[in-house]
């Protein structure tokens, strides 16, 4: 998972349901997804953004991170925001939720 056409199936699957959120496990993202370079992290949440739906990316980025600057100032960044958010775990997004910023 990962391509616009994805993308554009979450947010169908989420306009029907009425929800205004989507969260999907990092897990279930194609393996460059997290690679800035390829662009899909782009395109994917871009739809998210042009429907007007808040994308939550669920799970444990950390081996990524390490990996990358650019992916940590794209989560840092997206995390100020409300419309995309990356948390490692279901308490952070919660809190979040809740109106927590941190």
């Amino acid at each position: 998972m990962g391509t616009a056409d994805d993308a554009i199936q979450l947010i169908g699957d989420a306009s029907a349901s009425d929800a205004d959120t989507v969260v999907v496990p990092v897990a279930r993202l194609h393996p460059d997804f997290l690679v800035l370079r390829t662009r899909m992290a782009g395109e994917f949440t871009q739809k998210f953004v042009t429907y007007r739906r808040r994308l939550v990316l669920l799970g444990d980025l950390s081996l990524a991170l390490i990996d990358s600057d650019a992916l940590r100032d794209y989560v840092r960044e997206a995390n100020r925001g409300d419309d995309l958010w990356f948390f490692a775990d279901w308490p952070e997004l919660e809190r979040r939720l809740a109106g927590d910023p941190d």
